[in-house]
């Protein structure tokens, strides 16, 4: 899979997509992120790629020509599945976004700033828009960092263990249950018999009545939104 990733300030993605897993992915070819600095395609000498918004009002607005550019040229060089723009007032990311996205080959991420991006870009380029909550950060960045992590992960051979992510919280709308590692006795608090009994069918059940259990209690959504 192969990600580009339009920014203001690529400077925010450099720690997140070269340490750990993001890391791995990128080593073992299994996903290639590229990183471009929009001011190189600026309107003028002095790296502009933002101006005042029509109509007033306070912050700037990201231009239409600089995104225009870099599109045109990324989409030039390859056929992209998707064109995302991260945004407070996108879609929700969940798992199964992230699931779908997976299975994608090429994706375009477009990090805004000040107050946004000229809607045209949105209306002519933007096949998806994505927030990663319902608040308002300084930039895409970081959202990107967050999106290009729960896509990544997922794709085969990047996690040691395959199985790994199908046990994560929100795949198949449940959270996921309690975990425990040795000592299986600290301070007398006790890891629970089932999980050191050896039967993996009483541990797999054991698994699904404790994700069951803990997304009834603090996650109930999630089951309304199954059915």
């Amino acid at each position: 899979m192969r990600i580009d990733i339009i920014s203001v300030v690529p400077e925010l993605l450099e720690s997140p997509l070269q340490h750990s897993i993001m890391k791995r992915a990128q080593t073992k070819g299994l996903l290639e992120v590229q990183v471009h600095h929009l001011r190189q395609w600026a309107v003028n000498e002095y790296g502009q790629v933002d101006d005042y918004q029509y109509g007033g009002g306070a912050g700037m607005v990201m231009m239409c020509e600089p995104l225009a550019k870099a599109l045109d040229q990324l989409m030039a060089e390859r056929r992209y599945d998707e064109i995302i723009y991260l945004t407070p007032d996108g879609a929700t990311l969940s798992q199964g976004m992230a699931n779908s996205l997976s299975l994608k080959e090429n994706l375009i991420m477009i990090c805004g700033h000040y107050k946004g991006i000229d809607d045209r870009i949105r209306q002519h380029y933007i096949t998806k828009e994505i927030s990663i909550g319902d608040y308002v950060l300084s930039g895409g960045e970081l959202a990107a960092a967050v999106l290009v992590d729960a896509i990544g992960r997922l794709l085969p051979g990047v996690l040691n263990d395959e199985t790994s992510a199908l046990f994560d919280s929100f795949q198949d709308n449940l959270l996921a249950p309690p975990v425990y590692t040795r000592p299986a006795d600290f301070r007398g608090w006790k890891v629970p018999d089932v999980l050191l009994s050896g039967d993996p069918k009483k541990v797999e059940d054991w698994r699904y009545e404790q994700a069951l259990r803990r997304t009834r209690e603090r996650r109930p959504d999630l089951l309304q939104d199954e059915g």
